[in-house]
């Protein structure tokens, strides 16, 4: 609150870092998992929470950046939980980011 009793909203960047489990899909897996991340966490280590449990497990290993897609958007490697705005239990995938020509 302010001197004047007024109630201060914090923005996102502002609070304590707050668990949202995610459920998730990594690539060509046929498990959907769910993820504990935390509001604070980038797509960077989203993604790297969620390859975790899968990669070189049911899903080999590739030599490629990975991304998170919600909604049907890549969200950017830079972007936090909070300011994606995910919600518990959204669902997102997880896809390597694989260049042009590459198999």
């Amino acid at each position: 609150m302010t001197q004047s009793g007024e109630a201060i909203e914090l923005g996102p960047a502002d609070r304590a870092p707050e668990l949202v489990p995610l459920n998730a899909i990594f690539a060509t897996d046929f498990v959907q998992i769910l993820v504990p991340v935390t509001t604070a966490d980038t797509m960077t280590e989203v993604a790297a929470a969620v390859a975790h449990h899968v990669e070189g497990k049911r899903v080999r290993a590739r030599p490629y950046e990975k991304v998170v897609i919600h909604n049907g958007r890549v969200v950017p490697a830079e972007m936090t939980v909070a300011e994606a705005g995910f919600a518990p239990l959204d669902h997102i995938a997880v896809e390597y980011l694989v260049p042009k020509g590459a198999s």
